[in-house]
């Protein structure tokens, strides 16, 4: 699982990142099915955190939050992304 992260309009602290990384292992029973994730996080009025989720058989997912404060960003994101992850890792179970 490669993992890109991009800052837009301002520069990602170490603590933010180490943030991320902390809330990415809640999808570590994953990781043989994702290839990639793309995070774009980008601050305007508000941070609005996006994340592109490329999974190995094929489909592709674009999840996009948005708060006033990065990490509630990046937990609002990772809460709709681990949904997202664990239907589709049941629709492959199912089809097997």
């Amino acid at each position: 699982m490669k993992v890109e992260v991009k800052a837009v309009h301002f520069n990602m602290h170490d603590s933010a990142r180490e943030y991320l990384d902390k809330k990415l292992e809640r999808i570590q029973y994953a990781k043989d099915l994702i290839t990639d994730l793309l995070f774009t996080f980008t601050k305007e009025k508000t941070f609005k955190a996006e994340v592109t989720i490329n999974f190995r058989w094929g489909p592709v997912a674009h999840l996009v939050d948005e708060d006033f404060e990065l990490p509630p960003a990046i937990d609002k994101l990772m809460d709709k992304a681990e949904h997202k992850i664990s239907k589709e890792k049941e629709k492959i179970q199912e089809k097997k």
